[in-house]
Formats: C-alpha cells, structure tokens, sequence
C-alpha cells in the first residue's frame, strides 16, 4: 500500500510530454483566440436512443431551434436528423466588437435496423425533439434441420 500513487490524468498519458498542443491543431485551426475552441461536444447536438418491442424513442437537444429549422429523413434504416440555422440580427447600425453568433449547420444520424419508414411521428416542444420510430413486426423463420 505504501506504494500507491494516486492518479493524475495529466501525468499517466500515452502521448508523449510536449505534444499536447500537436493533437489539438486541426481544432485550434477553425478557431480564433476570442472564440471558444470547436469540439464534438459544442458543434452538433446530444441524443438519447430508446428501443422497446414495439418502437425507438429518440429525443434530441435542440434549444432555441424552431420547427422550420429541422429536416428528418429515414433512407434504408438510417435515421437523419439534420438543423440548418442562421441567427439573423440586424446589423446595421451596431458597432460590433465581437460577435458569435453565426449561421449554423448540425447533422447526426443513426441507423435502426428493423425500423418501419411508415408511421414515424416527430414534436419538437421546449428545445426537445421527440421522435417515434415503429418497428417493422418480423416473423420467426426457424426450421429444424436433421443431421444424418
């Protein structure tokens, strides 16, 4: 016990020392020094998958989106979700010293093997994206087969 050294994340790495800044060039590339760095996590939305017996439950984070924003399409048991968004503020007249906002493009699909095209309901309500996918009903082919 008396050996045990408790973990530091910064010092127990596979990369070597000195290469940090190395492994965050593509990402430091699509930002400025006053706008915060671009990550998987910022630049698309999160999204919860439910299955039961009979349906997928998606619900997606989407705040401040509105309905006519939001495409879906369902191509060969993959579900799009696609938000194409401008922030559109009158700029005239207004002296920016910094500004954020942006015209913005965000997609995430996911593929649901036995889903049926037919039927799928979407709501969007309070920045939440609720979307119901029903399940083609499939029957069991099973035969037994005898060894001789």
């Amino acid at each position: 016990m008396s050996r045990m050294v408790p973990f530091n994340r910064n010092k127990l790495t596979l990369r070597p020392r000195g290469f940090e800044d190395f492994y965050h060039m593509l990402d430091d590339f699509f930002s400025d020094a006053w706008s915060p760095r671009r990550s998987l996590a910022h630049d698309t939305f999160k999204m919860d998958v439910q299955e039961t017996e009979n349906e997928y439950s998606i619900e997606a984070e989407l705040p401040g989106v509105e309905k006519e924003e939001v495409s879906l399409e369902m191509v060969d048991g993959r579900l799009c979700i696609k938000v194409d968004r401008e922030e559109n503020i009158d700029e005239e007249e207004k002296n920016f010293i910094h500004r954020e906002r942006r015209k913005t493009s965000m997609q995430r699909s996911v593929y649901l093997a036995d889903a049926r095209p037919q039927n799928i309901k979407a709501k969007l309500e309070s920045g939440v994206l609720k979307i119901s996918v029903p399940k083609e009903e499939q029957s069991v082919h099973s035969v037994q087969i005898d060894v001789e």
